[in-house]
């Protein structure tokens, strides 16, 4: 019996220490841990400095609401004499046009005998003073229809375009020419309607004509108070300095300042994210890793923008190339590799 015990103890134990050997469960050798991942990335300084808002529109160089003029007749007629060429300026005043006078020179050359009649007859009572009276009236009247047939310049200007010839008939609805004075210009820009209540009289305005990269130096010098409700856009005019060499007809931008902000924390553009919330970050550069930072963003200069939030500073590095990746991905502390320093 004792024997039989021994020889299953014996034969319990060697199964046991066979099964340890060949069937146990092999424990895996702990993996080793995985390095933290590094990004490389730019970096820029955080800058304070002055940043200014602008509005910009496009539009055409145009006269002055009163610095030009279109010439017609008053009666229609044939033009018998043109005085003046296209790109030739006048003094207001100066005789343009004259048109076919031979009916209204006869005119006031009837009246004038009708005149001269009554006033003989009034120095020896044979007429009436209400007769005498309508001689003047007519007499005056047919003066003045022939002064009509003289064209002249209403304004000091040049004649930019000259639309008849000698011996051409022209009606009521004939422009003879147009005068402008080129030392009154503006130009008339197209504001969007959301910036048109930014702008105001006096504000400083940069002209560039869209063929040029000279700019004039200006200032607005009428805003309007409605909207276009087709456009959806507002009508405003700069004045353009005299002797600039512009001319009608020239398109140009204009760029309009109305806000300027004086020493404000301003970071690369390239620098800041918006998230899937809505809510702005900069990557703030703390050692060798990127922390993400919500900031309140403010006015835009060109590659800049205005921030503010809190641990942001002068001179400190934010991530420029590879923020918005951090941002989206709400990495909120990641290792970092700059390759511009």
């Amino acid at each position: 019996m004792k024997k039989f015990i021994t020889f299953t103890l014996f034969v319990g134990i060697t199964v046991g220490l066979g099964w340890l050997v060949w069937f146990r469960p092999v424990k895996a050798e702990e993996e080793e841990k995985k390095p933290e991942a590094v990004v490389s990335v730019r970096v820029a300084k955080v800058a304070r400095t002055n940043l200014h808002a602008y509005v910009t529109g496009y539009g055409v160089v145009e006269p002055e609401p009163k610095a030009s003029a279109r010439l017609g007749v008053p009666i229609p007629g044939v033009i018998t004499a043109v005085h003046g060429i296209e790109g030739q300026s006048f003094e207001a005043g100066t005789l343009l046009f004259e048109v076919d006078s031979r009916a209204a020179e006869l005119a006031v050359q009837f009246a004038q005998k009708t005149l001269d009649r009554q006033r003989k007859l009034a120095e020896t009572d044979g007429t009436s003073q209400k007769a005498l009276q309508e001689a003047e009236q007519q007499w005056a009247s047919a003066r003045a229809q022939l002064a009509l047939l003289q064209i002249r310049s209403p304004i000091a200007g040049t004649m930019i375009k000259l639309n008849v010839k000698r011996g051409e008939a022209a009606d009521l609805t004939t422009i003879l020419a147009e005068i402008v004075d080129l030392q009154r210009l503006v130009a008339s820009v197209t504001i969007v309607g959301d910036d048109l209540h930014l702008l105001k009289l006096g504000q400083p305005t940069d002209l560039a004509r869209t063929d040029s990269t000279n700019q004039l130096s200006t200032s607005l010098t009428y805003v309007s108070g409605q909207i276009d409700a087709k456009t959806g856009s507002g009508l405003v005019r700069a004045s353009i300095p005299s002797g600039s060499g512009w001319h009608p007809g020239q398109f140009v931008k204009a760029r309009v300042l109305w806000e300027e902000k004086t020493n404000r924390l301003a970071v690369p553009l390239a620098s800041v994210a918006k998230d899937t919330t809505g809510m702005w970050y900069v990557a703030l550069v703390d050692g060798e890793k990127a922390v993400l930072k919500p900031v309140q963003i403010g006015i835009r200069e060109g590659d800049w923008v205005e921030i503010e939030g809190d641990g942001i500073e002068a001179d400190k590095s934010v991530v420029t190339e590879g923020a918005y990746g951090l941002i989206m991905a709400q990495q909120f502390a990641t290792r970092i590799r700059v390759v511009n320093e």
